[in-house]
């Protein structure tokens, strides 16, 4: 009587379970267009690649959607206060992900509880996720036979490399997964992000890729009289904020956060 293969025998009845059933459908099939799979199959379909590509892509144009000026402004003056300012910083960085998963333009500036909330328990993950690293600085500077300065410095970049790989890890899904539900615990559900990754490698490379090349833009901008490092900062949030989304899943979310296709 039950399951996917049952269809009612009378003409009447066959209508009304068509009518119920072709919604469903329709929405399976332009889910799994938009993620590059075909129904009934597991992996990616090669034809629909094109459509994450385009996706990702489309990170470095988004911060310049809507009124740029004024958010590009607010966040320069941000980044430079931030010892004061990581969290609400932070906060923003969640809200432009839930923007994006929305397929809306960047938020303005609003300060809200909710933007330091967000801001403190992303903060509470990249506290828990940077302190080994930070530990590990001065026991590393003391085995290189530098002075201590260029020790330090030579420690510094032996363990930014794995960091930011930790981080490129296991952050993105987890702030996409934050941003749609709110839950501050997909932050820290670490088994279910890796398996994700493992799920769709393709894609968390492609934003993976998207991130590291927004950040080197920033840090290029450095050489604008030192001031273009604020707005380049801005930049990469923003199109890391892009990035995370596109990792967004509807099937995992509920609710009004999910977007309307």
């Amino acid at each position: 009587m039950g399951g996917a293969d049952f269809r009612p025998k009378r003409a009447w009845c066959r209508v009304a379970w068509l009518r119920q059933a072709a919604p469903a459908a329709q929405f399976s099939v332009r889910w799994h267009f938009a993620v590059g799979t075909q129904p009934g199959k597991s992996g990616t379909n090669p034809a629909l690649k094109v459509s994450r590509v385009r996706l990702v892509a489309e990170s470095f144009s988004w911060p310049f959607r809507g009124a740029w000026p004024a958010r590009f402004a607010i966040g320069a003056l941000t980044v430079l206060l931030l010892p004061i300012a990581f969290i609400p910083l932070l906060g923003y960085a969640i809200a432009a992900t839930r923007s994006a998963e929305a397929r809306e333009a960047p938020p303005p500036w609003r300060f809200s509880i909710r933007l330091l909330v967000d801001g403190f328990w992303t903060a509470v993950v990249l506290v828990l996720l940077s302190a080994p690293f930070v530990l590990a600085v001065n026991p590393l500077a003391n085995l290189i036979p530098l002075s201590h300065a260029y020790a330090n410095i030579a420690a510094l970049f032996v363990v930014a490399l794995p960091w930011g790989f930790l981080l490129l890890l296991l952050m993105p899904h987890g702030t996409s997964r934050f941003a749609s539900s709110g839950r501050p615990v997909e932050l820290f559900n670490f088994p279910k992000t890796i398996s994700e990754v493992k799920r769709d490698f393709p894609t968390w490379n492609l934003a993976a890729a998207a991130m590291v090349t927004a950040w080197v833009i920033a840090v290029a901008c450095v050489g604008l009289l030192c001031v273009g490092f604020l707005p380049g900062a801005v930049y990469a949030i923003l199109v890391s904020a892009h990035a995370s989304a596109t990792l967004y899943s509807p099937a995992g979310a509920s609710g009004p956060n999910i977007p309307a296709r």
